[in-house]
Parts: C-alpha cells; sequence; structure tokens
C-alpha cells in the first residue's frame, strides 16, 4: 500500500529550536516540512473552506514554468470556477481524503492515489465531500500548443492502476510511474511519480534544461542539489532550475518515492516570452 505524506499545518512550540534545513540558492530552493506551518498558508479567490501552501511559482531568473499548490479543502469545501488564468492546464493528485473532481461534466470520485490531469480551457469544478480534508498537490502551468497537434484529453486514474516503468540494468531499484505515454507529444510538461527501492541510485550527476519541482511522498533519501548533498524525507520539497545538477542514493530502510514536474516535447524559444533578449 502506498502511503502519502500531507502536511499536518498547526505551530511549531515555542521551546522549538529556530535552526532548520531550509535553503535558496541561485540554483535551487529546499523547503523541509517543517516549513509548512499555519503562518504561510494562503486562500484563493471562488474557492471555499480551502486552504494551500504555495510552493512554487514562475520567478525570473529562476524557475518559470509552472506553479504548484499543496491544497486542503474541509468537507463541503470546493470550487466552482477554480482558476480563471486562461490557458492553463492542471495536474492534481490526491494524497488524502475524498472528493468529486467534475470535468466537462464528467463526475469522478478522487481518493489517495487518484491523478487527473485537465487539458486548458476545459471546464471543472472540485467538491470535498468526505469525512476529512481532501488533500492534493495542484500544478498549473500555461499550455504551449505545437503546430499541428490539438492539446491532449482529459486524464483521470489512479496510480494503483499504472505500473513501475524501472529503468533498465537498475534490477527494478529506480522507476517511475508515467501517467502519460513520453511519445504523446501533445504535452508539454509531465508530472509522474519516481519510486527508489532501497539501494536504488541515480549513479551519475543528471543536468539538464527541463525544470523539475519534487516533492516527496513516501521514504528518505540523500539528494544531490547543485553542489551539495541534502538528506530529504517525506513532506519535504526541492525546486530545481534549469541546469541544476542532481543525482540521488536511497539507502532506506522503505522505499523513497516523490512527485515530480518537467517540462517537456517542445522547441525552445527564441522569440518572446522566456527567450534571451528583445524580439527582432
Amino acid at each position: 500500500m502506498s502511503q502519502y505524506y500531507t502536511p499536518p499545518g498547526g505551530l511549531p512550540p515555542q521551546t522549538a529550536l529556530m535552526t532548520q534545513r531550509a535553503v535558496f540558492t541561485t540554483a535551487y530552493a529546499f523547503i523541509p516540512k517543517g516549513c509548512f506551518s499555519d503562518i504561510v498558508t494562503s486562500q484563493l479567490p471562488g474557492w471555499t473552506k480551502t486552504r494551500l501552501w504555495l510552493i512554487a511559482r514562475p520567478m525570473s531568473g529562476f524557475a518559470e514554468t509552472f506553479s504548484q499548490y499543496v491544497m486542503e479543502v474541509a468537507p463541503g469545501g470546493g470550487s466552482d470556477a477554480p482558476d480563471p488564468e486562461t490557458g492553463a492546464q492542471h495536474w492534481l493528485f490526491f494524497t488524502d481524503g475524498l472528493a468529486t473532481l467534475t470535468i466537462a461534466g464528467m463526475g469522478y470520485e478522487m481518493e489517495a492515489g487518484s491523478y487527473a490531469y485537465i487539458p486548458p480551457g476545459t471546464p471543472w469544478t472540485l467538491l470535498a465531500e468526505g469525512g476529512t480534508p481532501a488533500r492534493f498537490h495542484w500544478l498549473r502551468k500555461l499550455y504551449e500548443p505545437a503546430p499541428g497537434l490539438p492539446a491532449p484529453d482529459p486524464i483521470v486514474i489512479n496510480e494503483r492502476d499504472v505500473p513501475i516503468r524501472f529503468m533498465p540494468d537498475t534490477q527494478d531499484r529506480w522507476g517511475t510511474t508515467r501517467f502519460v505515454d513520453p511519445e504523446d507529444l501533445r504535452h508539454d510538461a509531465h508530472v509522474n511519480i519516481v519510486t527508489f527501492q532501497p539501494g536504488g541510485l541515480i549513479p551519475f550527476e543528471e543536468t539538464h534544461v527541463m525544470e523539475h519541482g519534487l516533492y516527496v511522498l513516501e521514504g528518505k533519501a540523500v539528494y544531490k542539489l547543485n553542489r551539495d548533498w541534502v538528506e530529504v524525507e517525506a513532506g519535504d520539497f526541492m525546486w530545481l532550475r534549469a541546469y541544476c545538477p542532481q543525482a540521488c542514493y536511497a539507502a532506506g530502510p522503505g522505499r523513497f518515492r516523490y512527485l515530480l514536474y518537467k517540462d517537456v516535447n517542445r522547441h525552445a524559444r527564441l522569440r518572446g516570452p522566456g527567450a534571451f533578449g528583445p524580439p527582432r
């Protein structure tokens, strides 16, 4: 059975040490679970009985493609108009509670492990209906169309119904739960779950242009971020800008898992927003 960490909120006691593990550099940000207190929660217009931790947003000079919220919707809460941003696409991954997600008039019951992709321009609503809060990650990105390709279709599935695709020559110690076929070029970003069994590792420094958001759902490991080896555990969040070197070693005792965002499948823009220098 999968277990997904969710922030409990609250406040630390006055006797707690102020020194924690939080780090912000020009290459990455590391937000440990102890930072997810009531002090930094927020609310959203159009949502009722809802609070959230906003853990990533586009920021010039850093990671610029996506936002990520950790949502907590009390029973009876939700939204009929969740996002006014024109052109935004959405990924929802549920870690606790029950909710009804309606996409283009079709209702779906969401529980721990449920995943949804909502294409841009698609109406959707959400209502928390269990006896405890519905908790989920909500990732947003402006969709970047590609010539000759339509927008993707909605996806609603549960993680338990998607097999892990293990990397070759890893003895099934390192793999990815892919909710979208990597060959489907309609998608300009992927939100997946990466799993390491004890002893699994990334044995090289990944360095690439793709931006990452990594929220640890389960377990612990040491993760290489730029020049630093950082101890990470369930509830921690890592936010990596383009080209930040990364690697991982999961020593156990249990498996190590995180929810991963990355942008894919599009040309690098030479003009317009996000390009280097003014348009010509």
